[in-house]
């Protein structure tokens, strides 16, 4: 119903039309849509024409309360048509409808095995991830190594001369000497291999040999019926693989009967000039107690020691640990208090600390003893070193 004025006359023209704005704009609705100042419905179906009132009225209807602002929007479209906005005002909503509506329809239908762009190049990046080793004992590898190639050069001032033990004057000698070598002492090795090469010199003697013969001859050596079969049979593999010479290669030297990584180093190192490592018993010892490396295997011994120097140096490194090991360093009561890399070992204090007692338990040259050699180089005797004893000798 339209108002009327206190005469009993309708309100038209302006103040109708004041009427309607003052309602639409402190209508709460039109506050909320920022289209208060501009919007005007109509009637769906309204005839031009129709008396103010009705359009006074219908507005009204419009700008209820906010309670009602839900259910009078919902019915809008059906009883009510807005006026043609401006194009910026009808596409931008338009746009952010729509990409809200894109992303939300993406989170609902993504399968759980389903991954998008972004988080399939995290999980690609993750695994690529390298977390570094840390060496034992806290040290940084920088640290590590100028540490362990500081003993290196300690060491090479201290045994300048350091050779391989074992008596030999060609490559097949070295490698059944080094056969030999296990479990026993290089020392015990010299005394016995001069009669065994004196019968037989060469592998095609070694590999047509009588068994009991040779053990008979190697009994000194302990464990002597295995490496009598092991020399004998390296001999045999090389005559029928190899032309009766010992090849110079690690591949070929492992496929050997008796032969591993160590003994084939040793004979690539110092019959054929080419480095490698010797991970014996003495060397496995004195890495693991100068904190090198924490690892038991031999081959990962290897691995880890000899990224820690270059590979020039590594026949002579194997040397220098191997000779400390023997004469200084050893396994049950260390000679700490005569040690010359003391002051960069981590283990110091295991042995003796005492210089005087310390020098005491010094075996070989350093000790005022013979060395392990028969025939060592001159270079050893020069430096005072003192050839062992034949077999037999008082």
């Amino acid at each position: 119903m339209g108002e009327r004025a206190p005469d009993g006359s309708s309100k038209t023209g302006k103040s109708a039309k004041k009427a309607v704005r003052a309602e639409g704009e402190t209508s709460p609705a039109e506050k909320a849509t920022g289209k208060a100042a501009k919007k005007v419905t109509k009637r769906a179906g309204n005839p031009a024409g129709k008396p103010a009132e009705k359009k006074a009225a219908s507005a009204a209807k419009e700008t209820a309360p906010a309670k009602k602002t839900a259910a009078a929007k919902k019915a809008a479209p059906s009883k009510t048509a807005a006026k043609k906005s401006t194009p910026a005002k009808k596409t931008a909503p338009a746009r952010k409808t729509t990409s809200a509506r894109k992303a939300a329809v993406a989170k609902k239908v993504k399968p759980a095995d389903v991954v998008l762009p972004a988080e399939a190049a995290v999980e690609k990046a993750a695994p690529v991830k390298k977390i570094a080793v840390r060496p034992p004992g806290g040290e940084s590898p920088t640290a590590l190594v100028r540490r362990a190639r500081r003993i290196n050069r300690e060491l090479a001032e201290v045994y300048p001369y350091a050779h391989p033990e074992l008596d030999f004057e060609n490559p097949f000698q070295l490698l059944v000497a080094t056969v030999l070598s296990a479990q026993t002492t290089d020392l015990r090795v010299n005394q016995t291999t001069p009669a065994l090469f004196a019968r037989y010199p060469a592998p095609e003697d070694l590999a047509a040999a009588n068994p009991e013969e040779v053990e008979q001859i190697l009994r000194p050596c302990g464990f002597f019926r295995a490496k009598t079969r092991s020399v004998i049979g390296l001999s045999k593999s090389l005559v029928e693989n190899f032309g009766g010479e010992v090849p110079g290669r690690l591949e070929d030297l492992v496929t050997l009967p008796g032969v591993g990584r160590k003994t084939a180093f040793v004979v690539l190192g110092n019959a054929y000039g080419r480095p490698g490592i010797t991970v014996d018993t003495h060397f496995q010892r004195l890495v693991r107690r100068w904190q090198w490396t924490d690892e038991t295997d031999p081959d990962k011994i290897e691995a880890a020691v000899g990224a820690l120097f270059p590979k020039s140096e590594w026949t002579d490194l194997s040397h220098h640990v191997i000779w400390h090991g023997r004469r200084i360093c050893h396994a049950r009561k260390p000679a700490c208090g005569a040690c010359p890399i003391a002051p960069l070992c981590p283990a110091y204090g295991e042995g003796e600390t005492d210089p005087e007692k310390a020098k005491k338990l010094l075996k070989y040259e350093k000790g005022g003893f013979p060395g392990q050699r028969l025939n060592p180089p001159q270079a050893y005797l020069d430096a005072g070193g003192k050839p062992a004893p034949p077999l037999g000798a008082a």
